[in-house]
């Protein structure tokens, strides 16, 4: 096991020589808003709780650029350089960073389903070099939300990348809260971000509205969505907050900076000596509703005021 060791703790303000050789090596699967929040607030954490990049620690990351063959070498290049801890974004890099390495601690992120994905047996007591944050999305709300601002939805759009074990997980549950709601959930594949165009065309005429999830693979080429949703006036609504600020509805989800927050809070806790299958997972908190009423005017939908006055925050 490199330099991860019962002792670190001490060892990080004894031996200054030591605290400098430390490495926090980040990855995600591709760049967009919501991982580059958590990426971010990972760092700003880590600074706050002692760790601070050029100074006792180096942090380092790479992006796989939407590809998990990419994914996999980031992941063994961070293991053949002896990395202190991992910390993966999205669930595509913390299951490269699994298959990688039962010895380095990984600190994932932004997961949805740790267990349905294989990078953990037991949420509440991981075992081995293991733990992290999830952020399983409140479908229930999301599906009442829809409903209260698109009363006449019936058949809902749901484009995704099968290929992602989070968004499989994603479209499951989603037919599972939709279902006693009158929704019927209507699929449409997009194995790679150039695909996204297509298969959201794919459901115009076919759906009421259309919801895009925490997939990376679909939120990094949303724009590709939107413009299909505009141009037809069909309701878009997201699974994360900052996809709202680029163009979708309405959500109710977490703030990823806060996520990247607590995320960093567990970082350091492994850091200071404890051992990642010792450390529950932990779940993200807070659900912020956000609306975009000038969006929402572009597909010919008018947010309720009910809604409006309720809303945490309001893109203008």
């Amino acid at each position: 096991m490199r330099k991860f060791i019962p002792a670190l703790a001490a060892a990080l303000f004894v031996t200054p020589a030591f605290a400098a050789d430390i490495t926090v090596a980040v990855t995600a699967i591709v760049e967009h808003p919501a991982l580059d929040a958590a990426r971010d607030g990972i760092k700003e954490e880590l600074a706050a709780e002692g760790f601070k990049d050029g100074d006792n620690i180096k942090f380092v990351y790479q992006s796989a650029q939407g590809q998990p063959p990419i994914a996999a070498q980031i992941a063994k290049q961070f293991v053949g350089d002896g990395a202190t801890v991992i910390v993966p974004i999205s669930t595509p890099s913390a299951q490269a960073a699994v298959a990688a390495t039962k010895d380095i601690p990984i600190v994932f992120t932004a997961v949805t389903d740790p267990v349905g994905a294989g990078l953990v047996a037991n949420r509440d007591h991981p075992g081995a070099n293991v733990t992290g944050l999830s952020d399983m999305s409140p479908l229930a709300d999301h599906v009442a939300l829809i409903k209260e601002i698109s009363p006449n939805v019936k058949k809902l759009g749901f484009v995704y990348n099968p290929g992602e074990a989070n968004a499989v997980s994603l479209l499951a549950r989603m037919k599972e809260v939709a279902g006693p709601a009158g929704i019927e959930i209507v699929e449409s594949a997009a194995t790679k971000s150039s695909e996204v165009q297509q298969a959201t065309r794919a459901l115009v005429g076919k759906v009421d509205a259309i919801y895009v999830p925490t997939d990376n693979t679909v939120v990094s080429a949303f724009e590709a969505a939107l413009g299909v949703a505009v141009e037809n006036k069909i309701p878009l609504y997201a699974g994360d907050t900052d996809t709202v600020k680029r163009g979708a509805i309405a959500t109710i989800g977490f703030n990823y900076h806060d996520i990247g927050i607590a995320t960093g809070k567990i970082v350091a806790r492994v850091l200071k000596g404890e051992k990642p299958g010792d450390i529950a997972v932990a779940f993200a908190s807070g659900t912020d509703l956000v609306v975009n009423p000038g969006a929402a005017a572009k597909m010919g939908v008018t947010i309720p005021d009910a809604v409006l006055k309720r809303a945490n925050t309001k893109v203008e």
